[in-house]
């Protein structure tokens, strides 16, 4: 074949091409497109075409090099003596031998829980280790409205709320409960724990400013540690320190996109028991233009004259207070959480919320059960001034009269945090763990005399970046769960029980670490 053959062949092939090219839709456009650049800027079209080829060239190229060996091979020896050597790292941390010991000798209840319990060895004992602080447990009008929804509704709704699971009672229970309170609306939860750590990283994003008081219960720093948000700390209880952090916040914001800030904190303090002081909390977040989420886990059902918490033990308007949060759980012997606030706030859960949408709902039987209480409640403040009368009495038993345990818990807590007494940790030089295995041998002496107690347990600081400058160690403590179900005769009873247990306890030879006089 000579050449005029090989230019014949080759025209016909362009041109067939063409054609076919043609036929394209759009075609025509480009064709006029790559004319025009050419006669226009040659320059310009030689650049498109090697781009495009590149382009072409990076699509179909390997995401790895398959020419080089950029890897040492192993022997099989070499391979099974690194496996054999390779030890996984834990998915928890061991159990001490004390945490061992404690569930060896952890106390089962059989049958109700109230003041006074029967427990798997026999033995009945009086319960200060329950949050069934009115023995609402026991109460037959409740019982009867419990056994009428259990048979109307079943056991549980199999769904979640929102969908197929949300049921008449459900929203009865969220209107009585943002009635009882005063606020817009409300929404209940399934899970009293969840329920904080998921409304914080509903409302709170990455690049928000959460201002949070270092003592914060364990599940509102899971929250905190969830959203992702900027954390700033300031020290347990000082408002002073609070608006200093908060002067800061804005002063640093100032100018920039206007970014959502937010106060986090407890009414009641699980790890410490002591109460917070709402009005100068409304008076900051008013000033600085922040929000307030506060969690009323410990305090509602227990402050105020009917039980409606912080706001009303220090008659504050709960319209002031951006979202309340309140457990269901405890006094009044339910289960689940709520979240109560204005109607957008309540709304915007019910889609945003994961603890809220990806769980079951709460079995009717207990949305009638935290109904009938708050009723109770209301109808009847007396429950509360009589529990108020025998925490008085406990209180008369032990912070006084022990020359080894404060009470660092309010007057009006039934919950009472005890802690060993500052100048008795230095005299004898105790440590964390020191302080932890004394009181747990208070616990035991304490149930072998018949009176069931428990210690303060939590979970440990998280260590993930946004929570890191949270230096904060909770103090060990004995946890005495006071009840209006005891009689002051056994009150009084009890407490000399707890007094004498701690007493014996700290007296012994082997526990005093120094060999130094007691305190």
């Amino acid at each position: 074949m000579d050449l005029h053959e090989v230019q014949a062949h080759l025209n016909e092939w362009l041109q067939e091409a063409s054609a076919t090219f043609q036929k394209v839709p759009g075609s025509a456009v480009l064709i006029r497109y790559v004319r025009s650049s050419y006669q226009n800027d040659p320059v310009r079209s030689a650049i498109e075409l090697v781009l495009v080829i590149f382009f072409i060239r990076y699509l179909l190229a390997p995401s790895y090099s398959t020419s080089k060996q950029n890897y040492v091979k192993l022997t099989e020896d070499e391979i099974d003596e690194l496996v054999e050597e390779w030890t996984p790292e834990p998915l928890v941390a061991p159990i001490t031998a004390q945490q061992e010991a404690e569930l060896e000798k952890l106390p089962m209840i059989v049958g109700p829980t109230g003041p006074k319990s029967k427990l798997a060895n026999g033995k009945t004992v009086t319960n200060l280790a329950s949050y069934n602080f009115y023995n609402l447990n026991a109460n037959d009008q409740i019982k009867d409205k419990a056994i009428q929804a259990l048979r109307i509704y079943g056991v549980g709704p199999c769904g979640p709320p929102q969908f197929y699971g949300t049921q008449d009672v459900h929203m009865k229970t969220e209107a009585d409960i943002a009635s009882y309170i005063g606020t817009e609306g409300c929404i209940v939860y399934a899970h009293a724990f969840s329920t904080i750590s998921s409304v914080i990283p509903a409302f709170c994003k990455r690049g928000d400013i959460i201002v949070a008081d270092r003592g914060v219960n364990y599940s509102i720093r899971r929250g905190l540690e969830i959203s992702r948000s900027n954390v700033k700390w300031y020290n347990h209880g000082d408002l002073e320190e609070l608006e200093e952090v908060m002067r800061k916040v804005v002063k640093e914001q100032a100018g920039k996109k206007l970014t959502r800030r937010f106060i986090v904190t407890e009414a009641l303090f699980e790890t410490t028991g002591d109460m917070n002081n709402l009005p100068k909390l409304i008076e900051l977040k008013e000033k600085y233009k922040f929000r307030l989420i506060l969690d009323e886990t410990w305090s509602f059902g227990v402050l105020g004259r009917t039980g409606r918490g912080l706001t009303e033990a220090q008659n504050v308007d709960p319209s002031q207070v951006d979202m309340i949060i309140g457990s269901l759980a405890g006094p009044l012997c339910a289960a689940g959480g709520f979240c109560a606030g204005a109607k957008d706030v309540v709304e915007h859960q019910r889609i945003s919320s994961t603890a809220y949408t990806f769980s079951a709902a709460l079995p009717a039987m207990l949305a009638v059960t935290a109904s009938e209480s708050i009723n109770l409640l209301q109808s009847n403040p007396e429950i509360l001034l009589q529990c108020r009368e025998n925490i008085r009495l406990m209180r008369a038993q032990l912070d006084p009269r022990s020359d080894w345990v404060v009470c660092t818990s309010a007057p009006e807590n039934p919950i009472m945090i005890l802690v060993l007494k500052p100048e008795v940790v230095k005299a004898r030089r105790l440590s964390i763990d020191d302080q932890e295995r004394l009181l747990q041998e208070c616990v035991d002496e304490a149930l072998a005399n018949g009176v069931l107690i428990s210690r303060l347990r939590t979970m440990p600081i998280s260590q993930h970046t946004s929570l890191k400058t949270n230096i904060y160690t909770v103090t060990p403590a004995l946890k005495v769960c006071v009840t209006s179900g005891l009689s002051k005769k056994d009150v009084e009873k009890a407490g000399v029980t707890i007094r004498h247990a701690i007493t014996k306890v700290m007296t012994r030879k082997t526990n005093n670490k120094l060999g130094l006089p007691g305190a």
